[in-house]
């Protein structure tokens, strides 16, 4: 079983979104479980005590690393015979907040995974994706990377806007659980007022909230606008609060029974924020998908109608598409990208300010002075160039680029459009050994344009017949 099923089935056993940290201190530690002997002994059977007392009560435990490190291997050792301890029907979220690549994220993970057993661990994403990799590599496991943190420094990086107007912590969300469905979020509900953009940005992930109880965190405005549409998906996370607790279970009683009153008293709108416009929504809104009747350049008539030029006198929406293009990226091997003008470069040039991504472009015409390139930047033979256009139609302007690229020696196997217009590009691509990438397929945009009410059922079905009849007759 893997973590979230497994945590979804602790959390409907126990009717619980409660998860105990166990977080041992010789400063906290309760007088009724000092002796004699060694500190770790203390602290296990203060661990064990917790754990006996709330196994019934809770969906999910979470023993953070660094109180255990602190006291060497005698302190480890109190780790594995906690995690030991636990019953096997209920997961292990390991706090260790790891954040590295290759071989060390691999020995990290390795650690966690398998020579302690836990089911998840937290992960920061700083170093981007290359920095949950190792730990994705356990598909069955859970990694809970850091979003929006409790602790009061938590906005000095977390709230800076980006070029897309959103704050990181968003765009954190957005990117993070768009690397692996095993990504959840560790939101705190010291500020339980972004709850709500978070879940808009991450609708199906799990979110860990810690912060509730000895930080002063808002329980009820973390469950409003943290829990999903199924009213699940938000993992409460107290340790002093039930650790310090004169009666263990008591505590975590009082805490369950508190979280599920909030859960049942909400209304029923308030499990399911509200989005922020989307980038479909936006570019209708700019213009740049239109309805109607249109002439096109080869004299049919259509009753759509895409210009994409328009995204570079708005630039928070072309920065938004650009973060969307550089989330097809990254799963790409690339050393460079490359625009296609004229349209494919200002989009080209945004994706690499987003990306880092290297950008070159081939002319339309070689120029006739000067260094007489036909290829602007700079490259070197052999490199691989991932193609940037802003739409695909029939892929003719695409597959030219490309060629001339490929001519120069350079590898071009992959190619990102921001719209497939489902007219038999991909198909030439394809066909030209290139694979091709869409943000949005037209029929993405028709679904999510009438959902939304800009456009009518009618409308979108004349769209699709006439896309259909043109790509029936371009086979």
């Amino acid at each position: 079983m893997n973590f979230y099923d497994k945590l979804a089935a602790a959390s409907q056993r126990n009717n619980s979104l409660l998860c105990v940290g166990l977080d041992p201190t010789a400063q906290n530690l309760p007088d009724r479980y000092r002796s004699s002997g060694e500190l770790p002994d203390d602290l296990l059977r203060w661990n064990l005590a917790v754990i006996e007392a709330t196994s019934e009560l809770v969906c999910c435990y979470k023993p953070n690393i660094a109180f255990y490190e602190a006291h060497g291997a005698a302190g480890m050792d109190v780790l594995r015979r906690t995690i030991a301890a636990i019953p096997s029907h209920i997961p292990v979220l390991l706090d260790a907040k790891r954040g590295d690549i290759g071989s060390t994220a691999a020995a990290y993970a390795q650690a966690c995974f398998q020579e302690l057993g836990a089911d998840a661990v937290t992960l920061s994403p700083y170093l981007g994706r290359d920095s949950i990799d190792a730990f994705a590599a356990y598909a069955d496991k859970g990694l809970f990377v850091l979003c929006h943190t409790s602790n009061p420094g938590a906005g000095e990086f977390q709230k800076l806007p980006q070029p897309t107007g959103r704050p990181l912590y968003v765009e954190v969300a957005e990117t993070a659980t768009g690397w692996s469905k095993q990504v959840g979020l560790v939101v705190g509900a010291t500020f339980a007022h972004v709850m709500a953009d978070i879940r808009a940005a991450a609708p199906n992930a799990w979110f860990l909230v810690p912060g509730v109880g000895a930080q002063g965190g808002d329980l009820a405005g973390s469950l409003a606008g943290g829990l999903r549409a199924d009213g699940s998906g938000v993992l409460l996370a107290v340790s002093r609060g039930v650790t310090g607790a004169a009666d263990h279970r008591a505590a975590a009683l009082a805490l369950r029974d508190e979280i599920n009153q909030i859960r049942q008293n909400l209304p029923a709108t308030s499990s399911v924020p509200a989005r922020s416009p989307s980038l479909i929504a936006a570019l209708h809104e700019l213009g740049a998908v239109q309805f109607g009747n249109f002439t096109l350049a080869s004299g049919i008539q259509s009753p759509f109608y895409i210009d994409l030029r328009l995204l570079v006198s708005r630039p928070a929406l072309l920065a938004q598409a650009a973060a969307a293009y550089g989330r097809i990226l990254r799963t790409l091997p690339h050393d460079r990208i490359a625009g296609i003008p004229y349209a494919g470069l200002p989009i080209g040039v945004a994706v690499s300010l987003a990306t880092g991504a290297p950008l070159i472009y081939p002319r339309k015409e070689v120029k006739q002075y000067g260094t007489g390139k036909g290829i602007e930047g700079t490259w070197q033979a052999g490199e691989r160039v991932v193609v940037i256009e802003d739409l695909i139609t029939s892929a003719g302007s695409l597959i030219q680029g490309a060629e001339r690229l490929r001519e120069a020696g350079l590898v071009v196997e992959d190619a990102i459009v921001l719209i497939d217009r489902e007219q038999g590009g991909m198909e030439n691509l394809a066909a030209a050994g290139i694979r091709g990438h869409a943000v949005y397929r037209l029929s993405d945009l028709l679904g999510e344009l009438t959902a939304g009410g800009q456009i009518d059922s009618a409308t979108a079905q004349r769209v699709k017949a006439f896309v259909s009849g043109t790509a029936q007759g371009r086979a």
